[in-house]
């Protein structure tokens, strides 16, 4: 048994379970549907607020003497948009898990919200708490707490409902109403639980649950930005793909509040102007290692166009545009990369690669830190031009990524489409 053989055996439907996995899912679904808007459109406050400097370029000294009176302005709309980030996260992993469940999504997502507000403040008199003093767990601090809320209240929410525990209003009754008197019990129970759970926190820790959450899951977000974190995540991505499971959907699934805390932590550093030091970021491997997509195949997809065979050739008609926006499905499978023996080994070598050269030019500070996460399917350059804040060198480094990992495909993919070439003469042969 090869080891190609192994994987499926052994990997596939486990690995398939957890990409399937309903909470895993909705955590996904919570970033990228509600949330990424809310940082895309808050980060361009930032941007505005910090502009590249570095590259004491006249026209952008002359706009750092402008805003600089009204910094504190300009960052406004970032502070209670990216700011609000586990704030939007609690909505989004209670809708999201509600629609999976067959509820009402809303009141779910208005619940969870409610909950993880509340355990963002200390128990105290509010009108002595500073809303300054806990924006920053309603941010990237508080992404923990916002999952696990939203995950625990809304199959509490579930659990009450399915027990009957609810006011049914009779037929004729509008929709609306029933609506709002249906979760009316629901609320009434999960939010003070919610509020003597914080009480409890705060009289007996002196800090709220998000804090404490905090500080017990430090190891993990510091472990999470080491670059065997980021070389085990990548390596973990290709294999699955080579067997036909989508690599970054299952690590992200796990790996994503660890990847948005790093890039808040960022963001809020660069506010600050402190030094980030935040690496291993969803960008890190969706705008510098995956140019192209997947497996970096841009310049492959380029090659394949003047390939001498003819099912290269048109595999690389259909791929190239989408390529160009980092979409590469018809090339992992329909050149096809997953089960093919030859081509997995650049395909997992090549962002190896990438992968350490990245983590050396982010650790030594070279590369600015990554303060934006991008739509992936921004082109290349612009991509790593958006994600670092304008840095022109990162938009540089994506095109030498390119180029390094089109230098390691090469042989292996002049290998490939020699053996279909000689198959292609064959069969024109016999006909």
């Amino acid at each position: 048994m090869n080891i190609v053989e192994w994987l499926e055996d052994h990997l596939m439907e486990p690995l398939g379970k957890i990409a399937q996995n309903k909470y895993l899912q909705a955590i996904r679904d919570a970033f990228v549907i509600f949330a990424l808007p809310v940082i895309i459109t808050g980060a361009i406050f930032l941007i505005i607020a910090n502009p590249p400097t570095s590259l004491d370029w006249g026209i952008i000294n002359a706009w750092e003497r402008v805003i600089t009176p009204i910094q504190a302005q300009l960052l406004f709309p970032f502070n209670l948009t990216f700011g609000l980030m586990a704030l939007t996260v609690a909505f989004g992993v209670g809708y999201s898990l509600a629609i999976r469940e067959d509820m009402d999504a809303v009141m779910a997502g208005i619940l969870s919200m409610l909950a993880f507000f509340m355990t963002a403040f200390p128990v105290v008199d509010i009108e002595q708490v500073a809303f300054g003093d806990i924006l920053q767990y309603l941010g990237g601090q508080g992404l923990f707490v916002a999952i696990i809320l939203g995950i625990i209240t809304t199959e509490l929410m579930r659990f009450l409902l399915n027990k009957g525990i609810s006011f049914e209003m009779p037929a004729g009754v509008p929709p609306y109403v029933m609506r709002t008197f249906r979760a009316l019990v629901p609320f009434m129970i999960i939010l003070p639980l919610v509020w003597a759970l914080a009480w409890i926190v705060w009289a007996n820790f002196g800090v709220t649950i998000p804090q404490l959450v905090l500080d017990a899951f430090s190891p993990l977000v510091t472990a999470s930005n080491s670059y065997f974190a980021a070389i085990g995540m990548i390596l973990l991505m290709q294999i699955l793909w080579t067997i036909g499971i989508h690599g970054m959907n299952v690590v992200s699934s796990v790996a994503y509040p660890f990847w948005m805390t790093q890039l808040a932590e960022n963001a809020d550093a660069v506010k600050a102007g402190a030094d980030a030091h935040g690496i291993v970021t969803e960008p890190f491997f969706h705008m510098f290692t995956d140019v192209g997509g997947s497996g970096a195949t841009l310049g492959i997809a380029i090659f394949m166009l003047f390939s001498a065979s003819v099912q290269i050739k048109q595999i690389g008609k259909t791929a190239i545009i989408p390529s160009l926006f980092n979409i590469n499905e018809p090339i992992i499978f329909g050149l096809p990369i997953v089960l093919n023996p030859i081509l997995v080994i650049p395909f997992i070598l090549g962002p190896f690669v990438i992968v350490t050269v990245n983590y050396i030019l982010f650790a030594t500070g070279i590369l600015p830190p990554v303060i934006i996460q991008p739509p992936f399917t921004v082109p290349l350059f612009f991509g790593g031009f958006i994600a670092t804040g304008g840095s022109v060198i990162a938009g540089l480094v994506q095109i030498m990524n390119a180029v390094i990992a089109t230098v390691i495909y090469l042989p292996f993919f002049k290998k490939y489409e020699k053996q279909l070439i000689e198959d292609e003469t064959t069969e024109s042969a016999k006909s």
